[in-house]
């Protein structure tokens, strides 16, 4: 199923909208602000309903399994006493917080968003190449992209059985209210000069929620409010933050912040207000504990991976380490701190000299990298040059979690604009598409 040939060429159109409605994708690099639009093609990635269905299913295992370890390693640390995962590892991460030992949050919810990053190899199989469980952003981008497709071409909807992506904000809603102690939900944001200031602004409007700085909220006896701009204050009682750990508050974590609110993680810890995503979540979506995701998967589930992961390598250990090295050039190794498609080198495009330093990098600091095979994922097609031409492509699919977990019927699909390329990432000059997932095959 395609789109009709005629609507190709009304891309630009669409993405000048876009431009219109501030659309766009801000970077720090080099300690310089670059804002740039995210383009978007009007090819959208369909889905099938029995194939969506399995990837649904999939991804419900696999975020439950995810909260239990947090849960886990946060209280009892039972996966670690019984060695299904070496207890350096998860404490050597960065994303580990000592802060949050003890800390239950409200509802028993950790990752209350998920971003998982999937790929679709040749033969159809879909690969997971990464958990995002700390602030996961993209999916307003496909939903202001269908609003503005469907108003400007209703009848092109009206062909076609798909699923409506306009309910993400009620699942955000639901989400926020399930864990809501008492008060408003408010979405904080680091300000305009944050990467994803679009989308915070726009689910801010979508869910009614407020959009807030650090200006606007405080903390008084042990509780969170908010004050306006008349000086009027309100309880808050649930917080969609889009503030890293490390910034949320400067008294608990980066006494350097100024974008956090002294004591909200006290606040937090005592079960007044509700943090969504909820600190110590780095913990889980280290690119290192994403080798061990299949093993939690059946230690606290008791369930075979619907979902398989991209075949990893920790050469933290022995005998991965040796794959490793044997196999270097048909690997692709990753910085487990880096993100946004940084740190992402392949063997095969290293020069000899290169190759020789980073293999010392390697050995040197182990627990830094893990290693994947090259997956040949799928070419998708998209609008480009007056025609349509192929390009790598993932998809960040999202699930929203409450008293069950929820897989929006929708998500981002990011792709290279270069040919050579299977970097997607916005940040690398990447462009989107919409995710239609159809009500019936």
């Amino acid at each position: 199923m395609a789109l009709s040939e005629e609507l190709y060429k009304y891309s630009g159109s669409v993405n000048e909208q876009l431009a219109r409605y501030g659309v766009k994708f801000g970077i720090y690099k080099n300690g310089v602000f670059n804002e740039q639009l995210f383009p978007f093609d009007m090819i959208p990635r369909v889905i099938g309903q029995e194939e969506f269905l399995r990837l649904e299913r999939g991804l419900k295992q696999r975020v439950n399994a995810l909260n239990e370890f947090i849960k886990d390693i946060y209280s009892g640390r039972k996966i670690l006493a019984d060695g299904v995962i070496a207890e350096e590892f998860v404490y050597s991460g960065s994303g580990y917080l000592v802060q949050c030992d003890g800390v239950s949050p409200p509802g028993g919810i950790y990752p209350h968003i998920s971003g998982i990053d999937l790929v679709q190899a040749q033969d159809g199989s879909w690969y997971i190449l990464e958990d995002n469980l700390r602030i996961p952003s993209g999916a307003s981008y496909p939903m202001i992209a269908r609003e503005l497709c469907r108003r400007s071409f209703p009848e092109e909807f009206a062909k076609h059985r798909i699923e409506d992506n306009r309910n993400y904000a009620d699942l955000l809603c639901r989400t926020m209210n399930y864990v809501n102690t008492g008060g408003l939900n408010v979405i904080l944001t680091p300000g305009r000069y944050n990467a994803a200031y679009f989308e915070h602004s726009y689910f801010a409007e979508k869910t009614g929620a407020h959009l807030v700085t650090c200006e606007d909220l405080f903390v008084e006896d042990e509780y969170l409010y908010f004050r306006d701009y008349s000086g009027r204050r309100e309880r808050v009682g649930a917080v969609y933050r889009r503030i890293s750990d490390e910034y949320i508050d400067p008294v608990n974590f980066n006494r350097e912040s100024l974008i956090g609110i002294p004591h909200i993680f006290d606040v937090y810890r005592k079960g007044n207000t509700a943090l969504l995503n909820a600190p110590g979540n780095g913990a889980a979506d280290d690119k290192g504990i994403y080798y061990f995701v299949p093993r939690m998967i059946k230690y606290y589930l008791g369930e075979e991976p619907i979902l398989n992961n991209a075949p990893t390598y920790l050469p933290y250990y022995e005998a991965d380490m040796s794959y490793v090295l044997a196999n270097f050039d048909n690997l692709v190794l990753k910085d487990v701190a880096e993100a946004g498609g940084y740190g992402v080198v392949f063997g095969s495009k290293l020069t000899s000299e290169q190759k020789a330093g980073f293999l010392d990098m390697l050995k040197a600091e182990p627990r830094r990298f893990i290693a994947q095979e090259v997956i040949d994922f799928r070419d998708i097609e998209i609008y480009d040059g007056g025609g349509t031409v192929p390009r790598k492509a993932d998809l960040r699919a999202f699930v929203l979690m409450s008293d069950e977990p929820v897989v929006w019927k929708s998500g981002l699909t990011r792709f290279s604009r270069r040919p050579d390329s299977f970097i997607v990432n916005s940040s690398q000059g990447g462009g989107f598409k919409d995710t239609w997932v159809m009500t019936e095959d």
